[in-house]
């Protein structure tokens, strides 16, 4: 519709005739079209693609849990949903074109392996797939339901927060659907525009009786999902959908858990915390980078990992050493989950804080998409901050 609105702005300044549109008399029309624009030419051109706005940081390989295979994030997701499929006879796979591998593929290969009563198509209705898996969660068997992006989600909010999330406690504890887990491509991926690109992890963090996990890496991605689907309450995991194929990590081939709502300090510090999830760790990696090399600051930085209950303690702590806080997410300032984590700090360590706590973030507007670069929340915008911070 957009294309369409274009070109007929466009048309009405150039006085074009539309009648010998699909006519084959008028196989010059798209030529005329081509003239029309200064930034186009009859010769095929290569569109060039922006840089990612981000290095990501593979973590030390862990030697705890047996060998381990290079995978980027979607296999470690993959080696997830295997290990689990081959140790729980009644877990299920689930959702739009998983049957087939999924559009990230993340499930490819699964149906082949494990027969399609186990691995199956559903159809495209978020809010079927939602309470199909609520079904099957209260009737025993591991439930995970994949939501193709997470900004289709919403015609499933209802199922998540009025039935998933209240079905133990509405019950007084006699049924339960803890056995599943909503898998969800998840955050900006470099063209995803309005429907591709969304965070929407704080619109589940005001619902008691979830669970909300988003990784950082393949090897945080197969321990987290792995505790999810043994956890028992209804969780849902956010994949960074932009790491599924920059990540890559040495991965343990076998099963193994990553506990939840427990925050990993990644880098110890003494003047500033900075705390993210997902994606946005590997920029406030290199943030940290700058402020050291340019300001002489230290930075402690923080993966906060489990959004919903998440690690006040540890946050806390940080904050009490440093007197400062950073907090930076992709999803749009008001209301996001970091106005969350900002006023639980304030009120435990309002004390020790030296600067006003700050929030980096995405703008409140619709995800864009030639502007995705302005949007994101990158080094150089939290790198400004801290500056203000100690500068206070």
């Amino acid at each position: 519709m957009a294309a369409a609105a274009r070109f007929f702005t466009r048309g009405a300044n150039s006085k074009l005739s539309l009648s010998g549109i699909g006519t084959g008399a008028q196989s010059s029309f798209g030529v005329t079209l081509l003239k029309l624009s200064p930034s186009c030419n009859s010769r095929t051109k290569t569109q060039r693609r922006h840089a990612a706005h981000f290095t990501f940081q593979p973590d030390p390989v862990p030697t705890q849990y047996g060998p381990t295979q290079k995978m980027n994030l979607f296999q470690s997701v993959t080696s997830a949903l295997d290990n689990t499929l081959a140790s729980d006879p009644t877990a299920v796979i689930f959702g739009e074109d998983v049957a087939f591998g999924g559009v990230f593929r993340c499930t490819v290969g699964l149906r082949d392996k494990y027969g399609k009563d186990r691995v199956f198509n559903t159809p495209l209705c978020e809010q079927g797939i939602v309470g199909f898996g609520i079904g099957v969660a209260v009737a025993g068997a591991t439930a995970i339901a994949e939501i193709q992006f997470a900004d289709y989600i919403y015609p499933a909010f209802d199922q998540i927060v009025n039935e998933a999330a209240k079905y133990r406690y509405r019950s007084g504890n006699l049924f339960d659907c803890g056995n599943l887990t909503i898998r969800a491509p998840w955050g900006c991926v470099g063209h995803g525009s309005l429907y591709h690109s969304q965070s929407p992890e704080a619109f589940f963090a005001h619902c008691p009786g979830i669970k909300v996990v988003i990784p950082r890496s393949p090897v945080q991605a197969k321990g987290l999902l792995l505790s999810c689907i043994a956890d028992k309450n209804p969780c849902i995991f956010f994949e960074p959908k932009i790491l599924y194929r920059a990540a890559v990590e040495q991965v343990p081939v076998e099963a193994y858990t990553v506990p939840l709502s427990q925050a990993e300090i990644l880098q110890e510090g003494s003047d500033v915390t900075l705390v993210a999830w997902g994606t946005q760790v590997h920029v406030m990696r290199e943030v940290a980078d700058m402020a050291q090399e340019k300001l002489g600051v230290s930075c402690e930085l923080i993966d906060l990992q489990t959004i919903l209950p998440w690690d006040v303690e540890t946050v806390c702590k940080s904050v009490v050493k440093t007197g400062r806080l950073l907090i930076s997410h992709e999803a749009p300032v008001t209301g996001g989950f970091a106005s969350e984590i900002s006023s639980t700090v304030q009120e435990g360590c309002f004390l020790n804080l030296e600067a006003p706590i700050s929030r980096v973030c995405g703008y409140d507007t619709p995800f864009p998409h030639i502007f995705e670069p302005f949007y994101i929340p990158d080094k150089w915008k939290c790198f400004e901050a801290i500056r203000r911070m100690i500068n206070y």
